[in-house]
């Protein structure tokens, strides 16, 4: 069996059932978290005291009702005071590690593990940057053990979620049986730079804060039994397989989704260019198909779709180039409205409404997709 690696190297691996081939990894519980306050689109305009009308329609117009944010400090005037550079990369720590250890948590008693079953654990953050990283705050925080293989994704965007799952889910094979965590913990309001210009307005009206964690394991093989079976039958309420992972980076678009030095704010500022939604969904078609066709899948085999909560035009370009419906787009849209765009974590969000909603059934498949900075799009298919 030949497979495909990013740049287009290929590896030979052994067929599905050949007698040496590892058993894939497999999601086993998830988590998720998020902080203390929520705001309605409305609220954070009032608090803000924005008035401009174009700023409060792209706020209004978002198709999010609320999100979760952690708001400035007021000031003796009971305003809203400006946060420094500094400041906002404090709060990114703070707000990060509150949440990724609520959603580590609440992922193991998902999965029916604890804080000591962790062997290798990835932390994925695109909001501040930390050294030494989540992982290592958080190993120390919980009383993980010190000796936890861990890896820490910086700077990736939105799409950072899926790549992190590819090497977590690759450790995991490596490592039969043992358990790997990922967590994608993302403060996105130390991200923000306020001011009157439409550029942050567009930023500022979308993303929230929020953490969201997975475990991944392989199940060693039987070696008493058949190649490639796993001692428990599968079935939904064991999670899914992760079979394949596609991704694409849209070159032309490189400039698209990134964060520039502002050195009139003194920080940070991240652009969004108004182009992204229709730029993702013109390619969202050949990275899919990519994926699918390596296991001899169409996308009407697909049962569940779960697209990350880019905003309201990139989710209508994605569903309407690949041909799918608003209900399959449910939980990307649900995600969108509750709580805004959360950057890596948003589609493990819709997957744990996937779960809540109880209508996966053995066999089914699922196409996991991301889209962010480079410009890029991840994908990857699981089945149950």
């Amino acid at each position: 069996m030949t497979v495909t690696l990013p740049g287009d190297t290929l590896l030979d691996l052994p067929e599905p059932h050949a007698k040496d081939a590892p058993n894939p990894a497999r999601i086993t519980g998830v988590g998720t978290a998020v902080t203390a306050h929520s705001y309605t689109q409305r609220e954070v305009l009032d608090i803000f005291r924005i008035t401009d009308p174009k700023i409060r329609s792209v706020f209004l117009n978002s198709a999010i009702e609320r999100r979760f944010l952690t708001l400035p400090p007021l000031g003796a005037d009971g305003e809203r005071r400006p946060e420094s550079q500094g400041e906002l990369l404090a709060k990114h720590k703070r707000t990060a590690l509150d949440m990724g250890a609520r959603a580590v948590r609440a992922c193991l008693d998902d999965a029916g593990l604890d804080l000591a079953d962790i062997d290798h654990l990835c932390c994925v953050t695109t909001t501040g940057f930390l050294t030494p990283g989540l992982s290592a705050h958080l190993i120390r925080d919980l009383g993980i053990d010190p000796g936890c293989s861990r890896v820490d994704v910086v700077g990736m965007g939105c799409n950072a979620g899926l790549n992190a799952l590819n090497a977590t889910a690759a450790w995991a094979v490596a490592h039969p049986g043992q358990v790997a965590v990922l967590l994608c913990a993302e403060a996105c309001s130390a991200a923000y730079v306020i001011d009157s210009t439409l550029r942050t307005a567009v930023v500022n009206s979308l993303f929230g804060d929020g953490a969201a964690a997975i475990a991944v394991v392989a199940d060693p093989r039987d070696a008493a039994g058949p190649p490639y079976v796993p001692a428990t039958p599968p079935s939904p309420a064991r999670g899914p397989r992760l079979l394949a992972f596609a991704s694409h980076l849209i070159t032309d678009a490189i400039e698209a989704m990134r964060y520039d030095w502002d050195d009139d704010q003194g920080k940070f500022s991240f652009y969004l260019d108004p182009h992204v939604p229709y730029v993702v969904g013109a390619h969202a078609e050949q990275v899919v198909d990519r994926l699918l066709s390596g296991a001899g899948l169409r996308r009407s085999d697909i049962a569940h779709w779960l697209v990350h909560s880019g905003g309201k035009k990139v989710i209508d370009a994605v569903r309407v180039n690949l041909g799918l419906t608003r209900h399959d787009v449910r939980h990307t849209s649900e995600v969108l409205r509750d709580y805004g765009n959360l950057s890596s974590g948003s589609f493990l969000f819709s997957y744990e409404r996937l779960l809540k909603e109880n209508v996966v059934e053995s066999g089914d498949h699922g196409v996991l997709m991301t889209m962010g900075p480079g410009s890029t799009i991840e994908t990857a298919l699981v089945q149950w």
